[in-house]
């Protein structure tokens, strides 16, 4: 998740779930399985476990090749890093801390990651200036102290080709009248664990129909 990449002020009605990062990750699947990636300290800062990366990719299908990524808040890089060791052709890291762009910059030459590409900038400044229908997959790991998901999915819902998945990660369901979900996408899996809840999406075809 990114640590620090911030839009113009928002509400901050959610508590922040604990979790304490790792000192690095693992990458768990592809070509660069049991890798392991050094994490930086920093706020905000709590990389996807391992268990639930797990279960994304297999709800993903495990072979991403030739699909375009999107990891809106990088953080440790381990969604999208994960998504090029399983064959995603080219993959995006947004950033705005420029420690943690320093070592992710240091992790992509230690696996020699030519397809993965990062931008030191604002979440929301970088993909708004992104062509829409451009990407197949959207990772979206926001700090949960700020009340991010439904921008996040907004532009999430833009980029995201028809057919295309949105995943989310949040501290409550995406569930229910309220829940800030975009009339494009549609919710196609949901789990938990512990506090946090994660999602798939599908973006819906032009005719509404997956």
């Amino acid at each position: 998740m990114n640590s620090q990449s911030r839009p113009s002020p928002a509400p901050r009605g959610r508590t922040s779930v604990p979790r304490q990062a790792p000192a690095q990750v693992r990458i768990i699947g592809g070509r660069w399985k049991r890798s392991l990636l050094p994490v930086l300290e920093a706020e905000g800062l709590r990389p996807t476990p391992d268990r639930v990366r797990e279960t994304l990719f297999n709800w993903l299908g495990q072979d991403l090749t030739g699909l375009t990524c999107l990891d809106l808040f990088a953080g440790s890089g381990a969604l999208g890093i994960e998504a090029a060791s399983r064959g995603a052709a080219a993959v995006t890291l947004v950033e705005a801390n420029p420690r943690v762009v320093r070592q992710l910059r240091d992790n992509l030459y230690r696996l020699d990651a030519s397809q993965v590409k990062i931008m030191q900038a604002d979440a929301f400044a970088a993909a708004a200036q992104m062509p829409a229908n451009s990407v197949d997959v959207v990772f979206l790991d926001p700090p949960f102290a700020e009340d991010w998901i439904s921008p996040a999915l907004e532009h999430a819902a833009r980029l995201t080709r028809p057919g295309g998945v949105v995943y989310v990660e949040s501290d409550k369901p995406l569930i229910g009248a309220d829940a800030p979900v975009p009339a494009s996408l549609e919710i196609i899996r949901h789990a938990r664990a512990g506090a946090v809840h994660f999602h798939l999406l599908q973006h819906r075809s032009a005719n509404g129909a997956d």
